[in-house]
């Protein structure tokens, strides 16, 4: 795990390298080629885990120095592609010099499905005059990118592009953060910075004066939602697919460990990688001092710790200097967030890096699985789906009054007839009423514009993707996608990273994935349970008081914060005269009043916060 820079037609400039230094602290290295009159630079940050002598330092030439990779992430499966090579001198053992040499002699574009891993990464071919950069499938590694008059520079993070072009923010995309609570790929909050999406190839051909640039998706879209069998079998099968998931990511010339929370997910994975680990394991936890809140993560996971026969580290956090941590906390994301879970992250992370440079997340099983609270509902909207009268009869029950955001949510997707438009409003925290009070209109066209505008865009997206035209099936697939790939895999790379710790999620290895979204949701989902074959495999593992405790996710006191240093937070988003120009104070300062007033706007607050910060 690592970090990538380069460009392309812009002189190169050693502090962008240097600015993103924490995701590589082992060495770094530059490379500057010529094609064609094009000046491209390949630059990379490392953090050793897999062949830590200078064999796997990059950027990287393929064997016989026509391809140059700089490579950030982790192949799990690069040994089964070694055979598939005529070049067979390798000299050493890291994925990076697999991938090079694999790609140097086979296209990039029809074979990047063939990895199961988690990569960010670019490649240049000399041959063919052609740079590609890509994105694992899920998303879990950022790489965002500027491509402008015939000059491109690209990063694992946002920081180096200061160093290259003027950056100023996208208006309309803080609309779109404040709607879904984070801005998707492509997008970014500024102004022509893009992010690679999840899955995506993008060529940019240097065989012309003018740089030609195509894009493509690499994976197609997978069959969804019909397979039924024997439920024994299929739990076997699942067993067999979760424990060579995680067995595959204990590769590493290091030592790991496993990010333990109270929940089910992270235990199973624990559970696992213990059975199949060669070393010890440590765990690692995070919680809150007595008193800040009423969850204890720290106590449950000393028992599943306990339990599984595992050294559990864990620290108590009190964030004394909760404004100025924030503030911290949200440069190092670089993207306007509405998750709270950010700040024990923080710490989760800093805890983590003292100890070891890899760990095991339970992450990326909410979505899959259907093991969020909200996807109770997709089962009503299916019978609206198939009882269009229903849909109809909805409109008239007053359920559009309710101020209950989860309410609002399921009714304003429950009455809308396009899947596409349906989903976004699903997973809309701020309503368009909402939003055009907090907007002001003398720095903003038309907020429904805008929004329209936006769901225009997510449906060419997505129009030809989709697996199904029922929200039980396709809702969970697009959360994976992008609410999972640009809000929490992005700001928990970018947190670990920030402390040179390589963070992989198991549960997302492509076989284990693709063989949860072929099963009927019913295997998955049902009225009173979710995660339902997950929690039956678990049982191999787990005592049942550990499978079945209440969900609580990544709970922080970060609403009664939000109370405390209220006066202090109204004046770092309302004295920002960026925000003046886009916001209506007053409507922010109610949204922090109603706060005050026990209707919890948590998400909300720290969206804006988020935005005031990055826009200072």
């Amino acid at each position: 795990m690592c970090g990538i820079l380069g460009c392309i037609n812009f002189k190169y400039v050693p502090g962008s390298l240097d600015s993103i230094s924490h995701r590589g602290p082992d060495g770094s290295g530059v490379r500057n080629i010529n094609i064609n009159g094009h000046e491209v630079t390949l630059a990379h940050r490392r953090l050793s885990i897999v062949d830590v002598s200078e064999n796997g330092a990059q950027p990287m030439p393929s064997g016989d120095g026509n391809s140059l990779i700089t490579f950030n992430g982790e192949i799990y499966n690069h040994a089964t592609l070694k055979p598939k090579m005529k070049f067979t001198h390798f000299k050493g053992h890291s994925d990076t010099e697999t991938v090079v040499n694999y790609f140097n002699e086979v296209n990039v574009g029809s074979n990047l499905k063939d990895l199961n891993g988690i990569f960010g990464f670019a490649i240049l071919d000399q041959k063919n005059k052609k740079l590609y950069l890509t994105r694992d499938r899920f998303g879990v590694k950022p790489v965002y990118y500027y491509f402008k008059n015939n000059q491109l520079v690209f990063s694992s993070e946002i920081r180096p592009f200061k160093y290259y072009i003027d950056m100023t923010f996208d208006r309309e995309n803080v609309v779109e953060g404040l709607k879904m609570r984070y801005v998707g790929a492509p997008d970014t909050i500024f102004t022509d910075i893009k992010k690679v999406e999840a899955g995506q190839l993008i060529t940019f051909d240097l065989s012309q004066e003018e740089i030609k640039v195509t894009k493509k998706y690499y994976v197609e879209t997978p069959s969804m939602g019909s397979r039924k069998q024997e439920a024994a079998s299929l739990v076997k099968e699942y067993g067999d697919l979760f424990e060579q998931a995680v067995e595959r990511q204990l590769m590493s010339d290091v030592e790991i460990g496993v990010l333990l929370s109270g929940g089910i997910d992270s235990a199973l994975v624990a559970a696992v990688a213990k059975n199949k680990s060669v070393k010890p394991l440590k765990t690692f936890t995070v919680g809150f001092k007595e008193g800040l809140f009423e969850s204890d993560e720290i106590e449950m996971a000393k028992i599943t710790a306990q339990t599984l026969k595992l050294e559990n580290i864990h620290v108590r956090t009190d964030f004394v200097d909760f404004i100025d941590d924030l503030k911290k906390i949200i440069r190092i994301v670089e993207e306007p967030i509405a998750t709270n879970s950010i700040i024990p992250m923080y710490s989760l992370s800093r805890l983590t890096s003292e100890h070891v440079k890899v760990v095991l997340s339970g992450q990326g099983a909410d979505e899959p699985l259907y093991g969020y609270r909200k996807y109770k509902g997709l089962i009503f909207l299916n019978r609206l789906e198939q009882y269009g009268f229903l849909r109809k009869g909805l409109k008239f029950t007053g359920m559009k009054n309710f101020k209950k955001e989860d309410v609002r949510r399921f009714y304003d997707a429950a009455i809308e007839k396009d899947m596409l438009v349906a989903y976004r409003n699903y997973n809309s925290i701020t309503s368009g009423d909402e939003l055009s009070r907090l907007l002001n209109k003398n720095g903003l066209t038309d907020t429904g514009t805008i929004l329209q505008r936006k769901e225009t865009l997510f449906k060419e997206k997505w129009m030809e993707r989709i697996p199904s035209e029922q929200a039980i099936i396709s809702f969970p697939f697009l959360d994976l996608r992008n609410s999972l790939a640009d809000d929490l895999l992005m700001y928990t790379d970018k947190l670990m990273m920030h402390f040179s710790v390589e963070c992989r999620v198991p549960i997302l290895d492509n076989d284990l994935i693709e063989f949860i979204e072929s099963l009927h949701h019913s295997y998955k989902l049902s009225f009173s349970k979710g995660k339902i074959i997950h929690k039956k495999f678990a049982e191999e593992y787990l005592p049942s008081s550990i499978i079945h405790r209440k969900k609580i996710g990544f709970a922080t006191p970060a609403s009664k914060w939000y109370v405390t240093h209220k006066q202090v937070i109204e004046d770092m988003i309302c004295s920002n005269k960026e925000m003046g120009k886009i916001f209506n104070i007053s409507a922010i300062k109610e949204v922090l009043n109603m706060h005050q007033q026990n209707q919890n706007l948590e998400k909300q607050i720290l969206l804006l916060l988020s935005i005031s910060l990055l826009t200072e």
